[in-house]
């Protein structure tokens, strides 16, 4: 193995642990994502590098924890493969998701400057690696490069945005009009035109979108089965095959 892949980083802030294996990663592949990233994608190469060079990376296994609601923040965090869900959890244990990220995406922007701890938790929905910068580190940059900061509030305003929809989804739709709303999402974002319909993988278990939908899993298969038999979904596996969006659409309105 090259002598980086064999390297170590000692580390006393990350979550407590005090030793953490280095992630092979090329470099490049980090400072693409930067580039993909929406705070860093105007710096320059050698800001980019430079920042890549300050960034600690490491692997979370599917369903690992990156922090836990009401934490002390203590940096941002970068996806650079993978995916992670940011979440809340009531009393009962019941989860609300509020996002699922991909690379490029960066987690825990708010608390990195108001100084409060993470409202929220985040976890990995795959096997993930994640880059981090400490707060230190971003404030820094942000005293140099003034964008860095403005760019990083559109990214907060963005996801307040955001989170007022799912405050107006959970208040004022059902659960069925939730449900056709997201699959005509799917089917905007990642369906493919085929013979049937437009064709999509559905992005978890039914369990995992009843998280992101604001119920419980007996409501989410009673629904996708009542939209099978109304013919306005088929199944083959988990992808899901919508003979008609007008159709689908029209049955939300």
């Amino acid at each position: 193995l090259p002598r980086r892949g064999l390297a170590r980083l000692r580390i006393s802030t990350w979550m407590g642990i005090a030793t953490i294996p280095a992630v092979t990663i090329e470099r490049e592949t980090l400072t693409g994502v930067l580039r993909q990233s929406q705070l860093f994608s105007d710096f320059s190469d050698q800001e980019v590098a430079r920042l890549a060079s300050r960034m600690v990376r490491r692997p979370f296994a599917a369903g690992e924890v990156l922090f836990a609601e009401g934490d002390a923040c203590r940096g941002l965090y970068l996806v650079v493969t993978g995916k992670v869900r940011i979440f809340k959890t009531s009393t009962g244990g019941r989860e609300q998701v509020l996002a699922v990220e991909g690379p490029g995406a960066t987690v825990a922007e708010l608390p990195v400057f108001d100084g409060g701890p993470y409202p929220a938790s985040s976890s990995a929905v795959e096997p993930t690696v994640i880059a981090f910068l400490s707060r230190r580190d971003l404030h820094d940059y942000c005293m140099e490069n003034p964008e860095v900061a403005l760019k990083m509030l559109a990214v907060v305003g963005a996801r307040l945005r955001r989170l007022v929809g799912i405050i107006e989804e959970l208040s004022f739709t059902t659960i069925r009009q939730r449900l056709i709303a997201f699959l005509l999402r799917l089917a905007e974002t990642e369906g493919e035109a085929t013979e049937a319909g437009v064709a999509f993988l559905l992005p978890g278990s039914h369990q995992e979108l009843a998280s992101q939908l604001g119920t419980v899993r007996e409501l989410i298969s009673r629904n996708l089965t009542r939209l099978q038999a109304e013919g306005l979904i088929e199944f083959q596996a988990r992808q899901v095959i919508l003979p008609s969006k007008d159709r689908l659409a029209a049955a939300l309105e």
